[in-house]
């Protein structure tokens, strides 16, 4: 590891409609990681529950300072590492909805930040499913970016993925060194879409991506692409599980000099054009 570098591991997993196997498999993989010498962890979305039926996401959400997100914290306390939970049923302002939360907790257990997912998935997926996220979920309004020991980091959620506006944002306008991408792509759009809309985010924003996915079938009726992976600002993967579907941890360390390199040889931001050029452009 280069000593203007930190280790950070994301993980693969397929989650089912029960909460305490699914903790269970995320306490087994914080050992893991901590082993790996990682100090942060990234989980993908609904890490704690995927239901099986129509409803029961709504039934187990619950308020930031509930039993399930205490025990969370709690696992980052006792294992003094920071956890990305991308994807967690908060309660919404309604027991018809719920939000699709970003939970950022640092290693002393307390959570520094939530981004609430703003992009729903309500897509008729080609060949697959009919989704309708906005039915039951309540969409965010804000960016959020937080500083940590691995840069600064910018919270998004699966869907958010396909709107590169967020990103640029994130990158341009709050400084992010590091995007986050928790997610649960389908099989069908996965594997058309996964890996080049990641690599497409990193080179355009000359970010690290850190993509924790679901794999695998959670369910008779839900199948998750899977494919973790870490990429660095040039768009090199950098990070990734062998099987796209097992379950499991991948590693790799942001090098800030390299973001730093990156940047500096490819000044991006200064060519940029503002937002009066444009409008003058399109008269």
């Amino acid at each position: 590891m280069a000593v203007n570098s930190v280790r950070v591991a994301a993980a693969q997993m397929t989650s089912i409609n029960d909460l305490a196997t699914n903790y269970a498999t995320c306490a087994r993989l914080v050992k893991e990681a901590a082993s790996a010498g990682a100090k942060l962890l990234c989980f993908p979305e609904n890490f704690s529950f995927v239901g099986a039926k129509e409803g029961e996401s709504l039934k187990i959400a619950e308020p930031l300072d509930g039993p399930i997100m205490k025990r969370y914290c709690a696992l980052a306390k006792e294992s003094n590492m920071w956890l990305s939970l991308g994807g967690f049923q908060e309660r919404g302002s309604d027991d018809a909805h719920l939000c699709n939360s970003h939970v950022l907790i640092d290693d002393a257990g307390n959570i520094r930040s939530t981004y609430k997912k703003m992009h729903l998935f309500d897509v008729d997926v080609p060949g697959g499913a009919v989704y309708k996220e906005s039915s039951f979920t309540e969409a965010g309004k804000e960016i959020v970016v937080v500083d940590s020991p691995f840069g600064r980091l910018g919270l998004t959620v699966c869907y958010d993925l396909r709107f590169p506006e967020l990103y640029q944002r994130l990158r341009f306008h709050h400084g992010a060194q590091v995007l986050l991408v928790p997610a649960a792509f389908t099989k069908v759009t996965g594997e058309a879409h996964w890996e080049v809309l990641l690599r497409a985010r990193a080179i355009e924003t000359q970010c690290y991506v850190i993509a924790a996915a679901q794999g695998g079938k959670h369910s008779e009726k839900r199948e998750s692409f899977g494919d973790t992976l870490i990429i660095d600002p040039w768009g090199t993967v950098i990070g990734r599980l062998p099987d796209r579907a097992s379950t499991g941890i991948v590693v790799a360390d942001i090098d800030f000099s390299l973001i730093e390199s990156v940047r500096t040889k490819m000044p991006i931001l200064q060519h940029r054009k503002p937002v009066e050029f444009w409008k003058q452009a399109s008269m």
